[in-house]
């Protein structure tokens, strides 16, 4: 085997092994941003500040699913509405459960960052879920694209790794097929002698 094929054949792990680690990173990111919480009942949510450092900085990914509040208990993280029926959300560790003054439960909240409690209660109109998984820095991607074009780059990076691995696995099936015996695309040509023939 010459040098020069040593380098192509080399080359071709190495891109080979480049691309399958991208597909496998994009397959993951999509994996744990919007199959497992579609699938599992949950939602999404990007951190913005600093009040959860360490335990999630701003830019995670939290991925809450619905709760009882019943099994709401002091140390879980939860997302709830600033104000009932409003879009803004925050997501605090609860420190204290006390009760509503109707026989129900209400919460104390605070960020893990912050050094005094949040103002006012919780009380489970408001809860949106319970922490179930964050992801590091995903949560800048979630922030910058919206729902809509969400989803149109879930099926776009759907189609291409599908395409992608389909064309890998034909090529491979290709090189199982060839023949033995076969002459190798990389192999150098082999030169008749220019001398003189008997």
């Amino acid at each position: 085997m010459t040098a020069r094929r040593h380098t192509a054949t080399a080359l071709r792990l190495v891109t080979t092994a480049v691309a399958w680690t991208f597909v496998a990173a994009m397959v993951l990111l999509i994996t744990v941003a919007v199959l497992i919480p579609r699938v599992g009942g949950a939602t999404p949510y990007a951190i913005l500040t600093s009040s959860m450092v360490p335990t999630a900085p701003p830019g995670t990914l939290v991925v809450v699913r619905p709760v009882d509040p019943a099994e709401i208990n002091v140390g879980d993280v939860i997302t709830y509405q600033l104000a009932s029926g409003q879009p803004a959300v925050v997501t605090h560790r609860v420190i204290a459960v006390t009760s509503d003054g109707k026989g129900g439960p209400a919460f104390r909240t605070q960020g893990d960052a912050n050094r005094v409690a949040d103002e006012g209660e919780v009380i489970p109109v408001q809860i949106k879920g319970r922490l179930w998984y964050s992801v590091p820095y995903v949560g800048r991607l979630h922030v910058a694209v919206d729902q809509n074009k969400r989803n149109t780059m879930v099926t776009g990076v759907a189609v291409v790794l599908l395409g992608y691995a389909s064309f890998m696995f034909a090529t491979a099936a290709r090189g199982r097929r060839r023949p033995a015996g076969a002459p190798d695309d990389d192999a150098e040509p082999v030169l008749e002698d220019a001398g003189a023939r008997p």
